[in-house]
């Protein structure tokens, strides 16, 4: 080095403060079980922004105490009524809750919800805030139940008498069998039924046709002499294995569409472990889209492909769409087949209202997160699966243990139950830049979400759109998910579907009391809110899987060709492949 070149000496304090945030994050992974894996930071803010407005509004606090007053007034008068109303919340459908004294107390918790409703929602307070303050007061609301008082339950003690205390000597059976699956023995009283993919679940024919770090490519084999000339390729939510859309054989969605007469693959996520740390949001759409979308391409001639998203894989699918269809589009895309068209089932673009996934996820919620995930370099399935339970405790925690603990009622398995144990992990990285990217920063819904050094846009997307929201989508709500429509300009197909997340999307033809509506948007047609999307919709009785069969066909080329199995030299295993089974116990 010459006298005259600068030297540039490190900044003596960085080692300092790299060491102060180490410590900090390991104190707060270790201290994170305490809080629940909540942040206390974001629980005090909203706390303390509740509790400051509500201190600086006199006059609304004078109301509430009114209307506090008030509910005592007509609590009082309806308890000398002769016949109290019944109460929509199913927890409360035993008649017992229907006479005294029991009646009035649920009654008395009605009112306190209903002033709780208005009392979280204060003049002044952050959207985000607001949200917290009602989400935690409805959580409290439901751990004082009258549901969950045991003996004090007028359905636990006609239980009690009919059988003598068995009910509560099986709870007792239960509570222990809990305890033994958390500290990972096996339980004493095994399910009567199991589901185990390759045996129960996940059971159509087919070959595991490619295989990279991240994933296993399926194709299933077909089941008729001919075949559409556009194969599918289904990327599902990397969150948990890949069969929900391969349950049982009478709702697998591959299935029946393989029956119909379309050549499907289907991604199987490898379950990642503490060496897969570092993989990234480009390391997934990389192996997990493009890799495997040049692999059909090989196998298939090159054909067009119809692309499908469910969930997270939507989102990454909607990515990996708006990336091909840029000018230039991805480094090696001369290489992919084209896309025929793309189907986003119940998969988010728009993240500025995620509903009540987004209740708990700030920046210092964020942060705890990726504490946690710096020790073991991933959120284990058991944390995310803690995660959906708190969200919706009055389901998952509270009337489920009043039914096994109290009423002696074993859960009884069925496929989805058994699926939605089978959870994956998420690698430190990956996680923490979807948490930033999509729900702190929405950068995909603006413009600005980068893949290969240059921000996509879903405006540049050109083939058909089918979009599947579900009326009672907790993870993605349909008015979320209905988005799309201001972040592109084709042809857009929009379906609403009753049920939930995963009911409303697993909706094989046949299953009852389903139904759904479908709007056209054609290019240049008006904006048309939510709301008053469905005055134009038209509406169809049963599954939502014959319509999108329908879109599929007609959007592709109309031709069909001799089923396609899968060539001999590329099988690498046989259907469910290998990364299913890896275990997802933490």
């Amino acid at each position: 080095m010459t006298m005259d070149q600068p030297t540039l000496s490190p900044d003596p304090d960085q080692a300092a403060r790299d060491a102060a945030q180490a410590f900090d994050s390991r104190f707060h992974a270790a201290m994170a079980p305490l809080w629940g894996g909540l942040s206390p930071i974001s629980l005090a803010l909203a706390t303390t922004d509740w509790a400051l407005h509500l201190a600086t509004q006199p006059a609304q606090a004078a109301l509430l105490a009114a209307r506090a007053q008030q509910g005592v007034w007509q609590w009082w008068g309806d308890t000398l009524g002769q016949t109290p109303p019944d109460s929509p919340d199913p927890r409360f459908r035993h008649p017992g809750w229907r006479a005294w004294p029991w009646a009035p107390v649920v009654q008395a918790w009605h009112a306190a919800e209903r002033w709780w409703d208005q009392a979280t929602a204060l003049r002044g307070m952050s959207a985000h805030h607001q949200e917290m303050a009602r989400f935690f007061a409805r959580q409290w609301l439901d751990m004082l139940s009258p549901a969950n008082a045991g003996l004090a339950n007028p359905e636990v003690l006609q239980r009690t008498a009919q059988r003598l205390g068995g009910n509560l000597l099986d709870g007792a059976a239960h509570a222990l069998d809990d305890w033994r699956v958390a500290q990972g023995l096996a339980p004493l009283q095994p399910p009567t039924a199991q589901y185990r993919p390759g045996i129960e679940v996940a059971v159509t024919p087919g070959r595991v046709v490619h295989r990279n770090h991240l994933t296993e490519l399926i194709q299933f084999l077909p089941l008729t002499a001919s075949v559409q000339a556009e194969p599918v390729f289904i990327v599902p939510s990397w969150i948990m294995k890949y069969y929900i859309l391969d349950l049982s054989p009478h709702n697998s969605m591959v299935r029946w569409l393989t029956e119909q007469g379309h050549t499907v693959y289907i991604l199987s996520w490898r379950n990642p472990d503490e060496s897969d740390a570092l993989l990234d949001l480009h390391d997934y759409l990389e192996q997990g889209v493009l890799d495997n979308l040049a692999a059909i391409g090989r196998l298939c001639g090159g054909q067009p492909v119809h692309a499908a998203g469910y969930c997270l894989g939507g989102t990454l699918l909607s990515i990996a769409a708006a990336a091909l269809a840029r000018p230039g589009g991805v480094d090696g895309g001369a290489a992919l087949p084209p896309l025929a068209s793309v189907s986003l089932l119940a998969a988010e673009t728009d993240f500025a209202e995620p509903g009540e996934m987004g209740v708990l996820i700030d920046e210092s919620q964020v942060a705890l997160i990726e504490d946690m995930m710096a020790q073991r370099g991933f959120l284990s399935g058991r944390q995310m699966a803690g995660s959906f339970a708190y969200l919706h405790s009055r389901e998952l925690i509270w009337s489920h243990r009043m039914r096994a603990l109290w009423l002696g009622e074993p859960d009884q398995p069925n496929d989805l139950m058994a699926w939605n144990a089978d959870t994956t992990r998420m690698p430190a990285v990956m996680h923490s830049e979807y948490l930033r990217r999509c729900y702190l920063r929405n950068e995909l819904a603006e413009g600005r979400f980068p893949v290969q050094g240059r921000p996509v846009s879903l405006g540049d997307i050109r083939q058909p759109i089918f979009v599947v929201g579900t009326e009672q989508d907790h993870v993605s709500p349909w008015k979320s998910v209905y988005k799309i429509h201001r972040l592109t300009d084709g042809e857009l197909s929009f379906v609403l579907t009753n049920a939930g997340h995963n009911a409303g999307i697993v909706s094989e033809p046949g299953h009852p009391r389903r139904r759904h509506a479908l709007r056209l948007r054609r290019p240049g047609d008006a904006w048309v809110d939510p709301e008053h999307w469905a005055d134009g919709a038209e509406r169809r009785e049963g599954s939502w899987w014959p319509t999108w069969h329908a879109w599929l066909t007609a959007h592709g080329s109309g031709h069909r060709v001799k089923a396609r199995t899968p060539p001999a030299q590329a099988v690498l295993a046989d259907a469910p492949g290998t990364y299913v089974h890896q275990c997802h116990a933490d």
